[in-house]
C-alpha cells in the first residue's frame, strides 16, 4: 500500500477518530495525541490493512479501547479537562449563551454516563454509525446497544429535565 493510497483510505474517517477520543478523553490535546497515535499504528501495519474488511470500524475499535487505556493509565492523571465553545457569528449573544449552555449542559451529563453508554452515544447520535457497525466496534449484541442507547437517552432526557424544571444545581 502507497502512502496515497493509505491518506486516501483513513482521511475520511480521521475527523471521526478524533471526535470519538474526544469525548473519552475530553482534552483536545488529548484526543489529538490519540488520533496521531491511531494513525500511526494504522501506518505501521499497512501491509494488514487489506486484511480488514472494514477499516473504519477497525480504526474506531482501536481508538475506544486506546482512549480506556489512557483513561486507566497513570497518565489519566495528568488529562487536562478542556471544554470547547460552540460559536455561530450569525445569531444573537443571548441565543448563543443559551446554546452553549445547551451543549455544555448534553456534554456533561454525557461525562457521567457509564462508559459503554458514553461510547454508543458518541458513536449513534454524533457520528451516525448504524447499530451493525456499533455492534461490529465495541463486539456487543445490537439488542443491547439499542438497550443501552435507550438507557443513555433516557438518563439525558431525565438529567436535562431535571435541571430546567428546578433551576441550576
Amino acid at each position: 500500500m502507497t502512502q496515497t493510497d493509505f491518506i486516501q483510505l483513513v482521511m475520511p474517517f480521521k475527523d471521526k477518530v478524533f471526535r470519538l477520543a474526544k469525548r473519552l478523553l475530553v482534552s483536545r490535546e488529548e484526543a489529538e495525541d490519540a488520533t496521531q497515535e491511531i494513525l500511526l499504528k494504522l501506518w505501521k501495519n499497512k501491509h494488514k490493512i487489506e486484511e480488514y474488511k472494514n477499516v473504519e470500524a477497525f480504526s474506531m475499535t482501536m481508538t475506544k479501547n486506546f482512549c480506556l487505556d489512557r483513561l486507566k493509565s497513570k497518565q489519566a492523571q495528568n488529562l487536562k479537562i478542556v471544554h470547547s465553545n460552540y460559536q455561530d457569528n450569525n445569531v444573537s449573544l443571548q441565543k448563543q449563551v443559551e446554546a452553549n449552555d445547551s451543549v455544555d449542559w448534553v456534554s456533561r451529563i454525557i461525562e457521567d454516563l457509564p462508559e459503554q453508554q458514553k461510547i454508543i452515544v458518541q458513536l449513534r447520535d454524533i457520528e451516525q454509525y448504524d447499530f451493525e457497525e456499533i455492534a461490529e466496534m465495541l463486539d456487543m449484541n445490537p439488542t443491547a446497544i439499542r438497550v443501552a442507547l435507550s438507557r443513555a437517552r433516557k438518563t439525558i432526557r431525565e438529567k436535562l429535565t431535571s435541571t430546567h424544571s428546578y433551576g441550576i444545581k
